[in-house]
């Protein structure tokens, strides 16, 4: 018997990527599922793929609070409870520091954190009462600063940090907190993230073929909740970049800068 069968799983940022991955896999598992994105077009083509399914699905925007408090009751107005939280709705930034408008790494920051932290104080009541699980999807850019990326970096930090005091807080409470950071996966992610200006660059640099699928990614994910881990570091690239930058840091920045810049110019 799966360990989600008729468990409540919600899940922020599901209409794409990893996100509709862990719906997909969720659902498969029979757990009950809500979802929320800002497209809705995507979310209604997502619920139109499973006739009869237990899917709520949200119009929402993860950076403002009243959004999620409204996201969260409507969760528990169709469900009754929340045993799962996955806080996966994220966004990225390609540019450099120096050419990027301010508004842009708020922007980053108020999606990937304050957009995890929204959606945990609404759901955290609910989750207590079940003893279940909180899991932020953050990066290995919590870990390691990637370049191109300061924004993003550090809203993943921020996310990291937070989720390691909330679990912390709550170590003697039964429910778990878990952070997870992948690797470079198949989304698409890279080509809703933001240039300099805050717009969409609409195209990725990266060679999606060499990545982890979303698919692969979300069952790691359902395989570290059932486990209820800490934290879950995916790729081989992902673990050697974790492990380089905690004990070789000054390797890490020339292997990270040689990685991102080619004729000092910024490619990837």
């Amino acid at each position: 018997m799966s360990a989600f069968l008729n468990k409540v799983v919600v899940i922020t940022g599901g209409s794409e990527g990893i996100g509709k991955a862990l719906v997909d896999a969720m659902l498969q598992e029979g757990a009950k599922v809500a979802t929320c994105g800002r497209n809705y077009d995507k979310l209604y083509q997502l619920q139109s793929n499973y006739p009869g399914k237990p899917l709520l699905i949200h119009t929402a925007d993860v950076s403002r609070e009243s959004d999620c408090s409204l996201f969260i009751d409507k969760v528990i107005a169709a469900f009754g409870t929340i045993d799962i939280l996955i806080n996966n709705a994220g966004i990225s930034m390609r540019a450099l520091f120096q050419d990027t408008e301010l508004d842009t790494i708020r922007r980053v920051m108020d999606i990937n954190f304050w957009g995890t932290v929204n959606c945990t104080k609404f759901a955290l009541p609910h989750v207590l009462a079940n003893q279940g699980t909180i899991v932020a999807v953050s990066s290995i850019a919590g870990y390691r600063g990637l370049p191109g990326r300061s924004g993003y970096s550090a809203s993943k930090y921020a996310v990291n940090g937070w989720m390691e005091a909330l679990r912390t807080e709550l170590l003697n409470s039964g429910t778990n907190v878990m952070w997870v950071c992948p690797g470079f996966t198949t989304s698409n992610i890279r080509n809703v993230a933001l240039n300099a200006l805050g717009k969409s660059q609409g195209e990725s640099p990266m060679d999606e073929g060499k990545m982890m699928s979303a698919e692969e990614c979300a069952q790691h994910i359902l395989t570290a909740i059932r486990k209820r881990k800490r934290t879950l570091v995916l790729t081989f690239t992902g673990k050697r970049t974790v492990f380089l930058n905690r004990f070789f840091p000054a390797l890490a920045d020339k292997l990270v800068r040689n990685f991102f810049f080619k004729n000092n110019v910024l490619v990837k």
